[in-house]
């Protein structure tokens, strides 16, 4: 295949492209859908298709078929590994308690944040938000804090700033000056950018050696948290939380 290394085994990617063809919108689907979604042939849609269900990751009823718990597995091993969630999650309790918004950590994984513990409060996006949902780093605030973090601004040439709502930044120079503050004051506010009426507060979370490994939130509906009551009420409390998390890390990680 063009562009690809020797090693790539192109089997195994549209393997794993079947079972991400399965999401909250798509929690069952027909062959033909499979095949369509991943480019295939319905003959080698059919193929994967069986072999994960060989395997019990799907499961079928003889036309609709859809992901098992098994799949679950896949992730576990990561997170498992990764002390961070584990650590972080009663404090992500403790934050949304204390302010009654919903608190989240994320990690970056290439141009996006993805979700690793959350604490919800209330729904307050059009999307269900759980561990593993993906957004843009760009427009979100623990993405930006992420993104901060990395002196290299080299991915501003070669993402697409598509405008998620009518407040969302656009101009690379633009992002690149919004890292620039959030990266001297140590923390991000996204006022409605990621989806109308949502605004969040991030700041970034360093394991033991200083690296920002991931990043904490809050995030609020603009209808009843003004700008100025996130700085005012709620940073002062995500900051703590943001310092709880890194000195549980660096009492629980090995040097």
């Amino acid at each position: 295949m063009t562009g690809r290394e020797p090693h790539f085994v192109q089997s195994l990617e549209r393997g794993l492209a079947v079972i991400r063809a399965f999401d909250a919108g798509r929690p069952e689907l027909t062959l033909s859908d499979v095949a369509r979604h991943c480019d295939l042939t319905r003959a080698a849609a059919r193929r994967f298709l069986l072999t994960l269900t060989d395997l019990g990751y799907v499961r079928t009823d003889g036309r609709l078929f859809s992901l098992t718990p098994r799949v679950l597995e896949l992730g576990y091993s990561f997170l498992s590994s990764l002390s961070l969630p584990e650590v972080a999650q009663p404090h992500l309790e403790d934050l949304a308690a204390r302010v009654h918004e919903s608190s989240s950590l994320s990690v970056l994984d290439g141009d996006d944040i993805v979700y690793v513990a959350r604490v919800p409060t209330r729904r307050i996006m059009t999307v269900a938000i759980n561990v593993g949902t993906r957004f843009p780093a760009y427009a979100t605030s623990m993405g930006r804090v992420l993104l901060a973090a990395h002196p290299d601004d080299t991915f501003l040439s070669r993402i697409k700033l598509a405008p998620l709502t009518a407040r969302t930044l656009t101009r690379a120079d633009d992002l690149k000056t919004e890292l620039l503050r959030v990266r001297n004051q140590g923390w991000a506010l996204v006022d409605q950018e990621l989806e109308e009426g949502l605004r969040s507060l991030a700041a970034p979370v360093r394991d033991r050696t200083g690296i920002v490994v991931a990043a904490v939130n809050i995030s609020v509906h603009a209808s009843r948290t003004s700008v100025a009551d996130m700085r005012e009420t709620l940073l002062p409390a995500l900051l703590e939380t943001a310092a709880a998390i890194e000195a549980d890390l660096r009492a629980t990680t090995r040097p």
